[in-house]
């Protein structure tokens, strides 16, 4: 797909690192599945991959972590 940031680069299929600080606790997910523009680096999360990591932050929350770094699993 066409980057809708930069509007030159085509995304392409990767991984990213997705911190979320939702205070008191933050959350690092690392190797997340997302499309990447191959021009400015703009990342793009699918549902799928939003929704695993609101879990694994829902989670991480219910537990009463104030850090948290987990690694991304498909559901």
């Amino acid at each position: 797909m066409k980057c809708i940031v930069c509007k030159h680069g085509e995304t392409a299929p990767g991984f990213v690192t997705v911190s979320v600080d939702r205070d008191p606790t933050i959350v690092v997910v690392r190797n997340v599945p997302a499309l990447i523009c191959s021009n400015c680096g703009e990342e793009y999360l699918e549902a799928e991959s939003i929704a695993r990591v609101e879990t694994l932050v829902s989670n991480a929350e219910n537990a009463g972590m104030n850090v948290a770094v987990q690694q991304y699993q498909a559901a």
